[in-house]
């Protein structure tokens, strides 16, 4: 179930919210039940290991012999 971060615009309490994807967002503050907002932040994806761009789909490069 995903993870969503808010914020109230009142009190700037931070607060997270596991939701299904069907669930509306949440529009009220637990703490004094002023607006909240969603906050959005950058997600990081690495990709480590082999079976990525470096050894699959790189172009070859030219051996010492030729």
């Amino acid at each position: 179930m995903p993870t969503y971060q808010y914020a109230c615009n009142s009190c700037a309490h931070a607060f997270e919210a596991f939701q299904t994807f069907s669930e509306e967002p949440l529009k009220q503050c637990p703490e004094c039940k002023g607006e909240v907002r969603k906050v959005f932040s950058n997600v990081g994806v690495v990709f480590k290991g082999s079976g990525f761009y470096k050894t699959d789909s790189a172009p070859a490069k030219p051996s010492a012999s030729e």
